[in-house]
């Protein structure tokens, strides 16, 4: 999160709307960790990780409706290994995600 700052700053200083995806629980194996995270802006502009490519297209879909939605939820995106391995995704398990607008 802290190597997001930054630019976060510089989105909040210019008024773009954005919002934060956090990693809040893994289950079984996952590439991130909780508190891993991701800002994703309305023009499609992403900062940081969540899954480490697995999801991330499908994180900004989510992010994407919720700043037009303002919407803050959790969601859920999950692969077992075997499937996981089968579509080439090195990652299997299960993450849980908060993703709220960020409110500047």
């Amino acid at each position: 999160m802290r190597e997001l700052l930054g630019d976060l700053a510089q989105w909040r200083d210019h008024g773009v709307p954005a919002a934060l995806a956090r990693v809040v629980d893994v289950e079984g194996s996952g590439p991130r960790q909780p508190g891993a995270a991701m800002a994703v802006a309305a023009d499609g502009r992403v900062l940081g990780s969540v899954s480490g490519g697995c999801v991330e297209s499908a994180v900004v879909a989510e992010a994407l409706d919720i700043i037009d939605t303002g919407e803050r939820r959790i969601v859920t995106f999950g692969y077992s290994d075997n499937d996981a391995f089968a579509v080439g995704l090195t990652c299997g398990g299960t993450i849980h995600l908060f993703i709220e607008p960020l409110d500047w």
